[in-house]
């Protein structure tokens, strides 16, 4: 009987604008590559680590280009044994992966080919992660003006973050920069046990979020300065919220002081990390101020600290941006938060989308 064979079909070659169109996406960088930044939701396979492309890189500089390719295609081999072994063997028949690397050349080619064989469709990114950083970059400078800009503005500690929680929880679209940045945007904004990302993979992240939104409907976001910790907003984004119309949120200091003990409550648990913060503010209040407020967090004078911040630091540089860059401000409908409740702040959410439905886009 004559023997039938199945044929394995070529590799895709695809684009940036065919990401979402596979089951998984594979980086195949090293893992110091893949942490400076990568497509949102890829798994790091590499096929050559940090330090075997070292030692590949330096055979190449120093013995021959044939002897670092003898090298190198040895450690792809086992390398590529061990993803297959660790995390496709239980994929499926029909599973249809994508695979890149820094160009879209050796590295992405060898699994690539590998998958195919097994009888996996695969495809593989155009230009790899070069291809995929340009269309970031391209695409941060151009999506931010598709939108219709709500800005949520109001003092520190009036709930804005949350706000934007309970927005998206009712469904409405929102952008929240700080969960992105995983940072709180302010001196003591570092969230624990949570570094923020590299400048390029808030990009990224920040890139696949303007990707999902849409046109037809507001955004809404906190009213950010340009940078958030160590990370900058992209110019045209800063640039498009600037232009969008605001609310203001307003709340009595005594629920802006109990949003605050709920939302820096490492803090609370950790004087020492507080007070160090606290030392960055010497320059601009004296250490007479500073002093001050340190002692006030040995002896656990929670409420009297946080009100003292509010008053001194906080809403006066908060007064001095916010009036500088969002000239619809003035005019800006002003919603009260009535205490610091989660009924409270479903409350408030209903009321800014509502809002929100009656300004139509500008």
């Amino acid at each position: 009987m004559p023997r039938h064979t199945a044929r394995s079909r070529p590799v895709d070659i695809v684009t940036v604008e065919q990401l979402h169109e596979f089951d998984d996406i594979i980086d195949v960088r090293s893992e110091g590559e893949f942490a400076e930044d990568h497509v949102p939701g890829a798994i790091n396979c590499p096929v050559l680590t940090n330090e075997e492309r070292a030692r590949v890189g330096t055979i190449y500089r120093q013995v021959s280009v044939f002897d670092a390719k003898k090298l190198g295609a040895a450690l792809v081999a086992a390398n590529i044994a061990r993803h297959l072994q660790e995390h496709f063997l239980a994929r499926p028949r029909n599973w249809h992966p994508l695979v890149y690397c820094w160009r879209g050349g050796g590295r992405s080619s060898a699994l690539a080919h590998v998958l195919t064989q097994i009888g996996w469709h695969t495809g593989r990114l155009e230009g790899g992660y070069k291809s995929y950083r340009h269309a970031v970059i391209d695409g941060l400078q151009a999506l931010p003006a598709r939108f219709d800009w709500r800005v949520i503005c109001g003092m520190t500690g009036t709930g804005k973050s949350r706000l934007l929680r309970a927005l998206q929880e009712q469904g409405a679209q929102v952008l929240d920069l700080e969960a992105l940045a995983a940072h709180r945007g302010s001196v003591l904004g570092n969230l624990p046990g949570r570094p923020q990302p590299s400048q390029k993979m808030f990009e990224s992240h920040l890139w696949s979020r303007l990707k999902a939104l849409s046109p037809e409907r507001p955004v809404f976001v906190e009213s950010e300065s340009k940078k958030i910790g160590a990370l900058r907003v992209p110019e045209s984004l800063i640039g498009a919220m600037w232009a969008g119309r605001c609310v203001v949120i307003e709340a009595p200091v005594g629920v802006r002081v109990a949003l605050l003990k709920d939302e820096y409550a490492h803090f609370l648990a950790d004087t020492a990390a507080l007070n160090a913060q606290l030392d960055c503010l010497r320059p601009l209040h004296g250490n007479a101020v500073i002093d001050r407020w340190q002692a006030l967090a040995r002896g656990g004078a929670w409420d009297e600290l946080t009100e003292d911040l509010l008053v001194r630091h906080y809403d006066p540089a908060y007064m001095r941006a916010i009036v500088t860059h969002y000239p619809r401000l003035p005019r800006a409908p002003r919603l009260t938060l009535p205490d610091h409740g989660d009924a409270a702040m479903q409350a408030l959410a209903c009321a800014v989308a509502g809002e929100a439905a009656l300004q139509p886009a500008a």
